[in-house]
């Protein structure tokens, strides 16, 4: 199928999106309310909203418990705030990986900080090993499974970059599949295991981030730095809907508003989503 037939493909087995948008609150786990922002973005925020209350009375199983564990996905947020610290092995005697502020600064003016979410790949005894949001891509560090909150969901996400296509799973079932537009081959978008970091909606729908952005764990290659920003990769709406399905982007994926607003106000996706980047053709089977 080409990328113009793509832009105008639309499957889903979920209602319709409305042509208005609920204004009841997001179910989402945060929504900052932005001009431009550091997601491969620069940014300016007013406060963050409440997060709701999540049940963080889930037992965090032992052995792996990342993505690849059908159907669940466990998220940590620490209990603690200051400088969390994550270490290379689950000992206190290991070294120290990085330490991550909780909540964590995003690159806003003026200043706004979010809690510290986590996406967590195994526990060994009383230590649990997280993906963390900051480069390289991939970064993983050992954490005391008592220093979190731990939730989990149902929910991950697809993206297939080189069939212009977005898949979202629910309990392993394909619940809503649309085009999506892509980076350009001098800015690539890299592939691997990423998860959702934070929820912004820039007060003008009318602008390159669209509806809504979700932050990613990961960053560009190609830029460490954009306007501002740590060169963050993110997954958001779009004023340009006819560059759906074609290579258009520094780095993010982009939908259209329907879509991203679909996501958000109707399946409610939290925070600590995995979303797996997928370059080539994906696997069958």
């Amino acid at each position: 199928m080409t990328p113009a037939a793509l832009s105008r493909q639309v499957t889903t087995t979920m209602r319709p999106v409305p042509t208005t948008r609920p204004r009841h609150q997001l179910l989402t786990a945060l929504v900052v309310l932005l001009g431009t922002a550091g997601l491969l973005l620069g940014a300016c925020a007013s406060d963050p909203t409440s997060e709701p209350a999540l049940n963080t009375s889930v037992t965090l199983p032992e052995g792996e418990v990342a993505a690849d564990l059908p159907g669940t996905s466990y998220v940590a947020r620490p209990k603690a705030q200051g400088e969390i610290a994550f270490r290379a092995a689950p000992s206190s005697s290991a070294e120290v990986v990085t330490t991550l502020a909780n909540p964590r600064p995003l690159a806003t003016e003026p200043p706004v900080s979010i809690p510290l979410v986590l996406l967590v790949a195994e526990r060994q005894g009383d230590w649990a090993k997280v993906y963390l949001p900051i480069r390289p891509n991939g970064s993983t560090g050992w954490i005391l499974a008592d220093e979190l909150n731990i939730s989990t969901h149902p929910w991950r996400i697809e993206a297939l970059l080189d069939e212009f296509k977005l898949k979202v799973y629910k309990n392993e079932e394909v619940v809503f599949e649309t085009a999506i537009g892509v980076s350009r081959e001098n800015a690539p978008t890299p592939g691997g295991l990423y998860y959702t970091t934070e929820l912004l909606q820039p007060p003008d729908p009318n602008t390159v981030y669209g509806t809504y952005a979700y932050g990613l764990s990961g960053f560009s290659d190609t830029f460490q730095e954009f306007s501002g920003g740590p060169g963050q990769l993110g997954l958001h709406g779009t004023n340009e809907p006819w560059a759906i399905g074609t290579r258009v982007s520094s780095g993010c994926i982009r939908l259209n508003n329907d879509d991203i607003s679909f996501i958000v106000e109707q399946l409610k996706l939290p925070l600590g989503v995995p979303v797996d980047i997928i370059t080539g053709t994906a696997p069958t089977g």
